[in-house]
């Protein structure tokens, strides 16, 4: 995340090379050519850019959010078996939702192993 002075010296450098995206990001060392092309754009349309860069918005909804933490349990409590089952989210998000929403489980396997007696 590049702070606002960052961001309006790029694209004023970008300007002044003659909207060279190579010379200024070179120049700079930073951001990425699509970045530079993004700010440039708000820059042309406002006259001026955002204090702060606008969040993305969720890629999952609250629903999707909430039928996956309760599949979760029906799938004894296993991250694979719920992936598997909804296609959605990955990994990482759907073992953040879990950790989230199930605090108690913490430190607790998410799944049992097979060769329990």
């Amino acid at each position: 995340m590049y702070s606002y002075e960052e961001r309006m010296r790029a694209v004023e450098l970008y300007i002044k090379l003659g909207k060279c995206l190579r010379a200024a990001i070179r120049e700079l060392g930073y951001p990425t050519k699509d970045a530079l092309k993004g700010w440039y754009g708000e820059y042309e349309r406002r006259q001026d850019l955002a204090i702060r860069s606008m969040p993305r918005p969720p890629k999952f909804s609250a629903a999707q959010k909430q039928i996956a933490l309760e599949h979760y349990p029906s799938q004894r409590r296993c991250i694979s078996s719920t992936l598997r089952a909804l296609g959605y989210p990955g990994r990482a998000t759907l073992t953040a939702w879990v950790r989230e929403a199930f605090e108690w489980l913490a430190g607790t396997a998410t799944h049992q192993a097979s060769n329990d007696v």
